[in-house]
């Protein structure tokens, strides 16, 4: 009797469980981090509803799943005054653990426990690194006025750089 018992304790174990909701749960922690630093970010879900704004540096915990076999996806706007905004996606893919049920999980862990609690995905990229642009100026040429602008010579375009002539160095 102990040994049907044992065994099928083990089996009820090994049937009921998802490999995924074991080792990576239904939720990702992500990081955020921007230059310059203290870029603002705002976080929009696949419904475009605002789910999370700070600035940067920032460690954020989002979910991997949207629902019953749907993955979750994420936008990531990052904007700070005087620079270019940038928009990064994020995406869920098929955590390699949700494989792992055919193995250990079983049918259970496979079909109902990872898709319901979203743990079958993984969030990718899960370190978000964004390099802000400074923002163009704005030139008065249509009013009549002069201006200039000022650029650092790796933000002109190559095209620019042929016709460019040197004029002299300090």
């Amino acid at each position: 009797m102990k040994i049907f018992l044992t065994t099928a304790c083990l089996a009820a174990t090994l049937t009921m469980t998802g490999c995924a909701s074991i080792f990576s749960g239904s939720t990702q922690t992500l990081t955020f981090k921007s230059v310059p630093d203290t870029a603002n970010i705002t976080i929009t879900n696949k419904s475009g509803e605002k789910i999370h704004t700070s600035s940067t540096p920032a460690t954020v915990t989002l979910k991997r799943g949207n629902g019953y076999f749907k993955p979750a996806g994420y936008e990531i706007t990052f904007s700070k005054e005087g620079f270019q905004t940038k928009t990064v996606q994020v995406k869920a893919t098929v955590n390699g653990w949700y494989i792992a049920n055919i193995i250990f999980g079983g049918l259970i862990g496979f079909l109902i426990v990872d898709p319901a609690t979203g743990a079958m995905y993984t969030l990718s990229p899960s370190d978000i690194n964004s390099v802000l642009d400074p923002a163009q100026l704005s030139t008065t040429k249509n009013k009549g006025y002069q201006s200039l602008t000022v650029m650092l010579v790796q933000d002109i375009s190559v095209d620019i750089m042929k016709r460019a002539k040197y004029i002299t160095t300090l």
